[in-house]
């Protein structure tokens, strides 16, 4: 298929004023309409095409839509230390939240287990488009969920068990990522006998796996640094809800901060002080920023107006696009094939015909892996 004459924001550092690109379930090519060859296609009159929007951080399928206890998988509350846990064997992908990522134009999540444990176990990245979660994982495991401050707290003091302080909390990550490379070493000398939670953390040290951090306090958010930094991983901030006030200290640190969700109540401690307006500050600091929605907390359709509200309180238009794009891509390791308009990459893209950041836009097309999605069909 064919799209001419739009303005293709590509998100690796050019904007083609008007544009075509060629595509099946790739993207064959793409530039300016005068090296256009000709052809039937699509003509977007000037329309807006963006890569398909991504999602860094959700609990999408996981918490399925108008069920209770039935649908929700996301904590496994009855152990601290759950790192062999995997988002792809809970993740129900025909719940209608996936539909609805999916009309609004956001064509990738990462999605995974809540902030209950310390150790919480294996988010993956998948398409919203699908049948299958096993044909539509983009790459599983993309990262190890951990959970500092408030949340591991209040489950375990009430079950009157370890962690009940933070204390407790980074002293149970600390025990196993330091017998996760004990358990390494002996592996490379075929001294080890298989361990579960082991062997599922073991990725991290490999570095092919990043570590994300639940952390919205600046305290807690110090806590992941330095633990990231005794066991050298790489890894992201979630949430970051106070980031704001320390970006000067975490700016030049290679740290990249999921922010969100930021339309919501501060409805617990840790969210006091919450402000949209973090993205912005961070991003001015050179902290590599994605925009989540958190769902089922901010419903994911909703992904663009968080955006839209950064930009409100100061984050360039760029910049938040790129928020919910290319960045995203990059933090989850995932932009050789998701995040841009390139050559070679995935056909996932969305068409506006007006700023997609504002609460009245709504996508003239949502494509995934080539396909046009129509809404009677999904």
């Amino acid at each position: 298929m064919k799209i001419v004459n739009a303005k293709i924001y590509t998100m690796n550092g050019d904007v083609i004023d008007n544009g075509y690109i060629v595509f099946n379930d790739k993207i064959i090519e793409l530039g300016p309409m005068n090296e256009y060859k000709g052809g039937d296609a699509y003509d977007a009159k000037g329309a807006m095409l963006f890569p398909g929007f991504i999602d860094a951080h959700t609990h999408l399928g996981i918490c399925e839509d108008s069920l209770g206890f039935e649908g929700d998988d996301c904590n496994e509350m009855t152990d601290p230390c759950t790192p062999n846990l995997r988002a792809v064997d809970a993740v129900n992908v025909l719940d209608v939240c996936f539909k609805e990522a999916l009309l609004a134009g956001v064509t990738s999540v990462a999605t995974g287990p809540g902030s209950a444990n310390p150790i919480a176990g294996q988010i993956a990245a998948v398409k919203t488009y699908g049948n299958r979660i096993d044909d539509m994982i983009l790459k599983a495991p993309v990262a190890m969920k951990f959970a500092l401050g408030e949340n591991p707290k209040n489950v375990y003091n009430e079950k009157k068990a370890t962690p009940s302080t933070r204390m407790a909390t980074a002293a149970i990550i600390r025990e196993q990522l330091y017998l996760t490379g004990e358990y390494i070493k002996k592996k490379k000398k075929n001294k080890s006998e298989y361990d579960a939670k082991l062997e599922a953390l073991s990725c991290l040290f490999e570095r092919d796996v990043p570590a994300h951090f639940h952390a919205h306090r600046t305290d807690d958010i110090f806590t992941a640094v330095r633990i990231a930094n005794e066991f050298n991983l790489k890894f992201s901030i979630v949430h970051c809800t106070q980031g704001h006030l320390i970006a000067k200290e975490l700016s030049g640190n290679g740290i990249s901060a999921m922010c969100g969700p930021l339309i919501s109540d501060r409805s617990k401690p840790e969210l006091k002080g919450s402000t949209p307006a973090t993205p912005g500050i961070l991003n001015k600091c050179d902290v590599k920023i994605a925009i989540v929605t958190d769902h089922p907390v901010v419903p994911i359709q909703y992904l663009p107006l968080c955006a839209g509200l950064a930009v409100r309180e100061g984050l360039e238009f760029y910049e938040a696009l790129k928020a919910i794009t290319i960045n995203p891509a990059e933090i989850l390791g995932i932009s050789e094939r998701v995040g841009s308009l390139e050559t070679g990459k995935d056909a996932d893209m969305v068409l506006f015909n007006e700023d997609p950041l504002t609460v009245k836009a709504k996508p003239l097309m949502v494509i995934s892996a080539g396909i046009i999605i129509n809404e009677q069909e999904v």
